[in-house]
């Protein structure tokens, strides 16, 4: 039977093509303004560098400088707890055998992917508050940390996926413990998972927004955030530059995990 090659259907390219633009032609516009000599957002006046130095010694800076703090703080935190738990449910559901409620678990753990974002932020909202929580950093760590779970098990699920459990049997066949199969056999096989993982998990928690704009609470600012209380006064061109920042960051993140991920499938190859 003949393979079905999206590829070949007449327009394929154009929609494809019409994606890619409309998506990503307003951050190319955003990245280019951002090296705008000229004060203005819609007027080119040359290239400069004015706006990224205002960023790090202009008067905005030290607020822009404590919500960056603010966010990779969280982000970090909030990407080794995501790790940290999707790894101990990976390794459940597929080491574990067949137990009552795995198809249950399987879907509670990719649930904060199927619910539109809003709806968690509004329901952690109401149950910080049901709870007696004050919005804080602490809040929005706890938020992030359940909402990034399911983005980290992805990664290191299919990792595991690919290993069979023959390595560990075999180690385990050698006088090994089952803590010392796991240790030294079945964990550096699951690293660059867990590295892409963790890399995904830290790059959603800093990037985020909606959910961050719900729990934070009064005076407690992320880098999102601040950057939303900017632009409510009016766009500027250091918030362009910040955006720009954000958005390289992001592509190097993204890039790592995807890099982690393939070389540890060429290596098992």
């Amino acid at each position: 039977m003949r393979q079905l090659d999206l590829r070949r259907f007449p327009g394929f390219f154009a929609v494809t093509m019409l994606c890619v633009v409309v998506l990503y032609a307003p951050l190319m516009v955003v990245a280019v303004y951002s090296f705008n000599a000229s004060s203005s957002i819609t007027l080119w006046g040359g290239f400069s560098l004015d706006w990224y130095a205002d960023v790090f010694t202009g008067p905005e800076a030290p607020k822009f400088r404590v919500a960056a703090m603010n966010s990779l703080i969280i982000a970090v935190l909030a990407g080794c707890g995501a790790t940290i738990i999707a790894t101990a449910a990976a390794v459940a559901m597929h080491r574990a055998g067949r137990f009552r409620g795995k198809t249950a678990s399987f879907a509670l753990i990719n649930l904060p992917l199927m619910v539109p974002e809003v709806v968690t932020a509004v329901a952690s909202l109401i149950f910080f508050t049901a709870i007696g929580f004050s919005g804080g950093v602490g809040t929005i760590l706890l938020a992030h940390l359940t909402f990034c779970i399911p983005f980290a098990y992805l990664p290191i699920a299919a990792r595991m996926q690919s290993i069979p459990d023959a390595y560990e049997q075999a180690a385990m066949d050698l006088y090994a413990t089952p803590w010392e199969a796991f240790r030294l056999v079945l964990l550096p096989l699951m690293m660059p998972g867990i590295f892409s993982g963790f890399l995904l998990a830290f790059i959603i928690s800093l990037d985020d927004f909606l959910i961050t704009n719900f729990v934070k609470g009064a005076g407690v600012e992320t880098l999102p955030t601040a950057i939303f209380g900017a632009v409510k006064q009016g766009i500027k061109p250091n918030i362009m530059a910040i955006s720009t920042l954000m958005l390289g960051v992001s592509v190097v993140f993204v890039t790592l995990s995807w890099l982690i991920g393939r070389s540890g499938q060429r290596d098992k190859a």
